[in-house]
Order: C-alpha cells, then sequence, then structure tokens
C-alpha cells in the first residue's frame, strides 16, 4: 500500500523567496499546503479555469534546460527528477486560487503572502536566474507594473468605500444577529448556525432538546470574534458564566463582504437589493 506523503505549510514570513523573470513565485505544492488543499485541487481548478489565466502574469510553465536549472539553482524545492513541467504561481495567480477556492484559510494564507512574501523587500536574496532582457520584455515588466499599481488604487478606493459604509452601522460589541438585522435580506434566525458551520462558533450545549450555548471557536477567536463576559446568579442556584459571542471591527468587515458575494442565508421574501440601515459607529480601542 501506498503512503501519501503529507504536505505540510510553511509560514508565509518563512518562505525562502524564488524568483523568476523577475517575479516572486510560489510552487503548485506551497500555495495548495497554504490553502489547506492538495495539488490535484489546484491542477483542476487550473484546467477548469484556464481562461482565467495568463502565462507571464498569473504563472510560469517551465521546462526543459530551465527546468535542470531550477533543480540546480533552487535545490531546496526539491524538484523530482521525473517532472517533466513545473507551475510557478505569481502574486496574481495565487489569488485567482484563493479565489476559486473561497475559504477563510486560502483568503487568510493569500494575504500573508502578499504581506510578507510578494512584497517583502528586506528578505535575503535568494539566487534568480539570469536572463537577457530585450526592451519588448522590459516594456511588458513596465506595463505590468502600472497595472498593479491602477489595481492597488482601486481596490484602496474600493475598500475605503466599503470601511466608510461599515463604520455606519457597527458598533462595538455588536452580536452576528444584531449586526446583521441592518442588512438587507440576510435570513438572522440562521446567522448562528451558518456561523457554526463556517467554525466561527460551536454549541457548547450537548443536550438537543435545549436551547444552543454559543461560545467562539479557536478559529474566529481574536479574529473575528471574542467573548463577553457575564456573571448570573439564579435565586437559589450558584453562580456560573454566561459567554456571549461578539464580532470584532474584521469580523464586521468579513461578514459584509461574504453578504456582498451572496453567502449569507437569505429570506425567500429577499427583493435582492444588497443594503443595509445606518447606525452610529464606535471604533474599538487598539
Amino acid at each position: 500500500m501506498t503512503t501519501k506523503t503529507e504536505i505540510v505549510a510553511v509560514q508565509a514570513s518563512e518562505l525562502q523567496v524564488v524568483e523568476y523573470q523577475g517575479l516572486r513565485v510560489v510552487t503548485t505544492e506551497q500555495i495548495a499546503a497554504g490553502y489547506g488543499t492538495d495539488s490535484a485541487n489546484i491542477k483542476a481548478n487550473f484546467s477548469r479555469n484556464a481562461e482565467r489565466f495568463v502565462d507571464g502574469k498569473h504563472y510560469f510553465k517551465v521546462t526543459g534546460d530551465e527546468l535542470n536549472n531550477l533543480r540546480v539553482t533552487f535545490s531546496y524545492l526539491q524538484i523530482s527528477s521525473k517532472t517533466r513541467s513545473l507551475m510557478l504561481w505569481t502574486e496574481r495567480g495565487a489569488a485567482n486560487h484563493a479565489k476559486m477556492l473561497e475559504t477563510d484559510k486560502a483568503w487568510g494564507y493569500h494575504d500573508d503572502l502578499v504581506e510578507f512574501y510578494f512584497t517583502r523587500r528586506t528578505a535575503i536574496a535568494a539566487p534568480t536566474i539570469q536572463q537577457a532582457i530585450s526592451r519588448k520584455e522590459l516594456a511588458l515588466m513596465v506595463i505590468e507594473a502600472e497595472e498593479r499599481a491602477e489595481a492597488a488604487a482601486l481596490e484602496n478606493k474600493t475598500l475605503s468605500a466599503t470601511v466608510d459604509s461599515l463604520e455606519k452601522h457597527f458598533t462595538k460589541g455588536m452580536t452576528i444577529p444584531a449586526f446583521c438585522k441592518g442588512l438587507n435580506g440576510v435570513n438572522v434566525s440562521k446567522m448562528m448556525w451558518w456561523a457554526s458551520d463556517r467554525d466561527w462558533l460551536y454549541n457548547e450545549q450537548r443536550d438537543p432538546e435545549k436551547d444552543p450555548r454559543w461560545r467562539v471557536a479557536s478559529y474566529a477567536r481574536d479574529k473575528y470574534l471574542t467573548e463577553d463576559q457575564t456573571q448570573v446568579t439564579p435565586h437559589g442556584k450558584d453562580t456560573f458564566t454566561r459567554f456571549s459571542p461578539v464580532l470584532l471591527e474584521k469580523g464586521c468587515h468579513r461578514l459584509f463582504q461574504l453578504y456582498m458575494k451572496g453567502d449569507l442565508p437569505m429570506k425567500k421574501s429577499w427583493n435582492g437589493e444588497f443594503s443595509h440601515d445606518k447606525a452610529i459607529y464606535t471604533p474599538e480601542a487598539k
């Protein structure tokens, strides 16, 4: 029986830098492990969505002598001698895969890649493959840089608009249902179970006949949610602590993002419009 070797994810900040044709790149195995999937799924998503990927912008397919050079130059990648072609994914390519997987783990690891790997300039430079750059290639590199700058400016503008919107109806200590009451069409009664399915919460109550006692799961704790604690002393009974999951500001932003993507449970009577009511905003203490 053949034992499958599991690829362990390496933190983005600890990845050894690999540069190809002037761009930092990651392998299929690296993003698969970081995104919580396997290489076969990454390859399948690429095959099914080939029109979304542009050679030289989203990925590089390395073969022949260049592949042999990579085996020597980047020996720590441990490229098998049986490998006939190697896919190297750029920042944009890695983003496409995160978008297709659409899991919190994939987006979280991609955020780390962008912050600690693709844009990290203080890292110790690894060997790069030296190639003669023609005027055409230089021009393409300039165009690519301009496109990246335009995309970043648009993303910042969109994020700013979203933040402005959210600031009008988020208050510190808000619960998930309270926040979602301001989102047009959301079925608030299903939100806590939805959050449980997404590993944001877990039900501490083991008796299915009783109301659930929601607690914040480790994945979402101090990332999207925290807990308010209240000491309760029922008449004639011992004092106990009641825990109430409440949203952090980042959790508010993530919920709104998922709402705009249509991923929250919606009412059958929803009119199809994405909008929200405005309320007072109180920023969290830093």
